[in-house]
């Protein structure tokens, strides 16, 4: 009789590890362009154009800035959630779901490599 796996292998958390890192990678460019925006959103001066231009300008850059701190916002968890898991990889209990304490399948893993639950984990959590 077969044991059943209660923790991925060292070779599979590397591969994991490889995917935390190339998209720790892309949310940390992403999150640093959005704040760079922020921070010189008021670097293009409209002073010398008339006035409702003027107020239309300022009504688009309030929604543009709201979009971008939401971005950033967004990126910032994500980034959070990648740096946990890279602490779960060395500690070895990455991948497994922390409700069930079963092995969260490979393939949930590589698309949403943050993941703590298995679909079913999260499906039943949502229900409660």
């Amino acid at each position: 009789m077969a044991t059943e796996k209660t923790r991925y292998s060292d070779e599979e958390l590397e591969e994991f590890r490889g995917i935390i890192n190339e998209k720790l990678a892309i949310a940390r460019n992403e999150y640093q362009e959005a704040m760079d925006r922020l921070n010189n959103k008021n670097s293009n001066d409209v002073a010398d154009t008339s006035p409702t231009y003027k107020m239309l300008e300022e009504g688009t850059d309030a929604m543009e800035k709201e979009e971008l701190i939401r971005t950033a916002q967004r990126q910032h968890k994500f980034i959070k959630g990648l740096e946990a898991a890279l602490i779960r990889i060395q500690n070895k209990t990455y991948g497994i779901d922390r409700l069930t304490g079963e092995l969260i399948p490979a393939d949930r893993l590589r698309a949403v490599p943050h993941a703590t639950l298995s679909v079913a984990s999260k499906e039943k959590n949502r229900n409660h």
